[in-house]
């Protein structure tokens, strides 16, 4: 029986803008105590961008910066998922076309994909079953930048968990048949009953970002049902997560002995970034320690990005290592949740 080619993540990229809010920072616009917003937030720093930082600008920083990394030139993509948010430089935009144009893949088709910050899990696989479905399809690129850190409004406490939003961009670029970080399984999972739970109120077609929403305060983030999603959030989300890590496990495969991959098999956690005390349950639950993932409290939360700096920073750490069984996990408001297998190193 003739196994189907491997997927591997030949390289990633990362890009933060050179502006950050501190703790303190935090701490004075919100009134809170700033121990509150280091320790129960888990913010130490977050990079915000400036006037100069548009979102899929970054992105393109980003796709540089990961194929700076390798030998693969830029037309041998064949495909560019853009995840570059809904927040950038113009609406009604592809932006995919204009990051794939700026860094020289101009053989490549384009798509922009949007989950929120499940959007990198879901393209990843995306790009897996693209490859494996088509032969002409041998090398994607997935790209995008982050800058919804311009929606965070720090005097609104229903919101203090997405105080640690920031700005920046993430690559990650895959390829056919490469023997490195191969990308075994992915899960993803929706509800819908949380979908109008989380949203910036005047910024569509229901309620246009007029002066006078605007000066409301409506063209921010707000939790607009904060107990049914607080109760719902309690009752799935930690569930759904370790279903999502156990579902792309199955999906996985067999390991070489024939068994099948299970949490025991885990070696290193890449998490979106949570509050801290959501990230050590996480690590509890898959039976994993806390030197075993990376924390991005210094860095801020980026969205779907925040896969590649996890990887970046697990790897200038030395905690993810070569023939580690990694765990991608990422969920994004509206709901997903969402979980990538990914053996690292060289097979």
């Amino acid at each position: 029986m003739q196994h189907p080619p491997s997927i591997g993540i030949v390289s990633t990229g990362a890009y933060s803008p050179e502006g950050f809010l501190t703790a303190a920072d935090i701490a004075e616009a919100s009134g809170l105590p700033e121990w509150v917003v280091r320790e129960k937030l888990g913010i130490e720093r977050k990079y915000v961008g400036g006037a100069d930082d548009q979102p899929n600008e970054m992105g393109i920083k980003a796709a540089l910066d990961c194929l700076k990394q390798t030998d693969i030139q830029p037309e041998e993509i064949d495909v560019v998922l853009c995840t570059t948010e809904e927040w950038r430089e113009y609406f009604l935009w592809t932006s995919g076309a204009h990051l794939a144009y700026e860094i020289g893949a101009t053989n490549a088709w384009v798509m922009d994909v949007h989950a929120r910050c499940a959007t990198t899990v879901g393209a990843m696989k995306m790009a897996k079953d693209m490859m494996l479905a088509d032969s002409e399809i041998n090398t994607v690129l997935i790209a995008g930048g982050y800058r919804i850190s311009d929606f965070i409004n720090f005097r609104n406490p229903r919101t203090t968990f997405l105080w640690n939003i920031g700005s920046g961009g993430g690559a990650m670029l895959l390829r056919k048949n490469w023997p490195d970080n191969q990308v075994l399984g992915a899960h993803l999972i929706a509800d819908g009953l949380m979908s109008k739970h989380v949203i910036v109120p005047a910024s569509g077609t229901v309620k246009f970002p007029t002066p006078e929403a605007i000066e409301a305060g409506e063209f921010y983030f707000d939790l607009v049902e904060p107990e049914a999603m607080k109760a719902r959030l309690n009752e799935v989300s930690m569930d759904n997560w370790v279903k999502c890590v156990d579902e792309a496990l199955r999906k996985s495969g067999p390991k070489s002995d024939g068994s099948p991959h299970t949490r025991a098999d885990l070696d290193f956690l890449n998490m979106v970034l949570i509050k801290p005390s959501g990230h050590r349950e996480m690590l509890e639950r898959l039976g994993l320690n806390e030197e075993q993932s990376v924390y991005l409290g210094h860095i801020g939360h980026t969205g779907e990005q925040d896969a590649m700096f996890v990887i970046r920073e697990g790897l200038a750490q030395g905690r993810l290592k070569d023939g580690d069984l990694m765990a991608i996990v990422a969920a994004g408001i509206g709901y997903v949740w969402a979980a990538a297998i990914v053996r690292w190193g060289r097979q």
